[in-house]
């Protein structure tokens, strides 16, 4: 059924639109979408343990449909992942419309009824959002206006319940933000290049309470917790920005929050940032740091994994797109972390010493997160109690991640680009959920890309990854181990734009496992259409976006990858 379902999906959109970018539907309405379908013919490989199937075919389909109008919105998601891809088996595995709104727009309000994606400020109590690649939908199905009651001010007021998987979790959530541009209401400030932003924000959650009961040594009995059934959390922010230079401050604080993730303990929740940035022509420069403590803000508080997050807390570190700098992400630790992050780049100018006839550009980022403080309070460090108090500026013993990297992009000619990478990174497994000690690694990577002509351009990486020696069982299973050894990759990618690529790379582990990690893949772009075609094998590991991060297990096959846009 699934590949039925799948192909005919595919052969519609061929069929029904093959060149349009919009349906119009009389004169002041329009259907917009789009189709995405992620398939794998999957094929059993014990030697990087893919496991056994009992599917011929899997996929991850969506089709997103959009009604427009002057005044209205409408739009749904048809999802079908009855037979997922690997890593989405246990809780995603379903079918059905599960996003469904419509919304109205008169003037200087708005109103939505149905499943609902927003954030309040850096969503450090409140952001609902879809990443498909980590399995993320947490929108909250209900009601959201919006309103401008006058130029420089938005007020937002939303409720509802949240999705969990295929489902909604019982609590109910709900909350309100303002924002305030002062620069609107000054014409001097506006002359002068100033802007200025406050923002406030308040969110609660009503979640009825489930016995939780634990035992006292002491006392020898066992004990029934007092959950809160209410419970809110709020921000203040502010933005200044004159000319080049812009400064983001936030604050939040939560109110205890008993949950599965910080041990049912009654500790307040906050979270603090700064943020500066410096940019002209040629020049920019970032500094942030961020404090977090206790943090984790769910609708359902025995949630696990990454289900059920009402906030999301950032992460203060270089999201990279190379494989091997990629191998070991950042998590973020909802249970506290100090992390900061400072970013430089420069571009030495044509016919300098250091800049060549073209110019080039060097960019420096470090990156560093470690624990907060924590002092366990006496006689309180156990479910039901405060168990902890932390000085603000104190931070922690343990390191967390480290990474410091800097690029060198050069122009040679008007045909031969080159990017040069050298990166230093300190990762703890424990961060994703292991127990080794502290991996050290240093990264290697050499890009480049060469223009033939107008119909041909040849891109190559080369990539390599030497990180600790590994002192694990050489018994153990090697896929649960996070520090696997030394790595090497390479690729050769070959464009012929504007509708075709091919691509074939090579992941080399010479640590542990001697194993390749080979694909070889075609795109193809045809109007509104792309569709991808690859073979190989894909590691074990984890997939981050934003600080968030999900197992992947380690898969071979064929893979198809369609992407329609209408």
């Amino acid at each position: 059924m699934t590949l039925r379902l799948t192909l005919s999906l595919l052969l519609s959109s061929f069929l029904v639109f093959p060149t349009f970018s919009q349906i119009n539907i009389g004169e002041k309405m329009s259907l917009t979408g789009s189709l995405q379908s992620d398939i794998l013919f999957p094929q059993e490989d014990k030697s990087i343990g893919t496991g056994s199937y009992d599917d011929f075919v899997l996929t991850n389909t969506y089709l997103n449909l959009n009604l427009q109008s002057q005044y209205v919105t409408a739009g749904a998601r048809l999802e079908y992942l009855d037979y997922p891809l690997p890593g989405f088996e246990k809780d995603f595995a379903g079918w059905g419309v599960p996003h469904l709104f419509i919304t109205g727009k008169y003037k200087n309000i708005e109103a939505t009824i149905g499943d609902i994606y927003d954030q309040f400020g850096s969503g450090f109590i409140f952001r609902t959002y879809e990443e498909r690649s980590l399995g993320i939908d947490n929108a909250l199905r209900g009601g959201r206006i919006k309103y401008q009651p006058y130029r420089g001010i938005e007020l937002k007021a939303l409720g509802g319940k949240q999705r969990r998987y295929w489902e909604w979790n019982d609590s109910f959530v709900w909350g309100g933000d303002a924002e305030f541009n002062i620069d609107q209401w000054s014409t001097k400030m506006q002359e002068s290049n100033t802007a200025l932003m406050l923002g406030a924000s308040y969110v609660g959650k009503h979640e009825k309470e489930t016995p939780i009961y634990f035992y006292i040594e002491e006392q020898q009995d066992f004990k029934q917790l007092n959950l809160p059934v209410n419970i809110g959390a709020v921000d203040f922010r502010a933005r200044l920005q004159k000319g080049n230079v812009s400064i983001l401050g936030e604050y939040a604080i939560k109110a205890n929050d008993p949950s599965t993730d910080n041990g049912y303990v009654y500790h307040n929740g906050t979270a603090a940032m700064l943020s500066t940035s410096y940019s002209k022509r040629g020049m920019s420069a970032l500094f942030q740091a961020k404090r977090s403590d206790n943090m984790s803000f769910r609708s359902k508080r025995n949630a696990q994994g990454i289900s059920s997050f009402i906030n999301h807390l950032p992460a203060f570190t270089q999201q990279h797109t190379y494989a091997l700098a990629a191998i070991h992400p950042y998590a973020t630790q909802p249970d506290g972390e100090w992390a900061y992050q400072t970013e430089l780049s420069y571009t030495f100018g044509r016919r300098t010493l250091l800049g060549g006839k073209y110019g080039t550009t060097v960019k420096l980022n470090a990156s560093h997160v470690r624990a907060i403080d924590k002092e366990i309070i006496p006689e309180s460090g156990y479910m039901g109690t405060d168990e902890y108090k932390s000085s603000f500026f104190k931070t922690g013993k343990e390191t967390f991640y480290q990474d410091i990297n800097v690029e060198i992009d050069k122009k040679w000619s008007n045909a031969l680009k080159t990017n040069l990478m050298y990166m230093n990174q300190r990762f703890n497994p424990k961060t994703v959920g292991h127990i080794e000690d502290i991996i050290n690694s240093n990264i290697f990577i050499l890009e480049g890309k060469y223009q033939v002509n107008k119909k041909l351009v040849l891109r190559s990486e080369l990539q390599y990854l030497s990180s600790s020696e590994y002192t694990g069982d050489e018994n153990a299973e090697f896929l649960e181990r996070s520090n696997q050894g030394d790595w090497m990759f390479g690729l050769l990618e070959i464009s012929l734009p504007p509708s075709f690529m091919f691509a074939i790379s090579d992941m080399y582990n010479s640590g542990a496992s001697k194993e390749h990690y080979y694909m070889v893949s075609g795109v193809y772009n045809y109007k509104a259409h792309r569709i991808q075609l690859a073979y190989g094998r894909t590691r074990a590991g984890y997939d981050c976006s934003g600080g968030v991060c999900r197992m992947v297990p380690a898969s071979k096959g064929l893979r198809i990858s369609y992407l329609f846009n209408f």
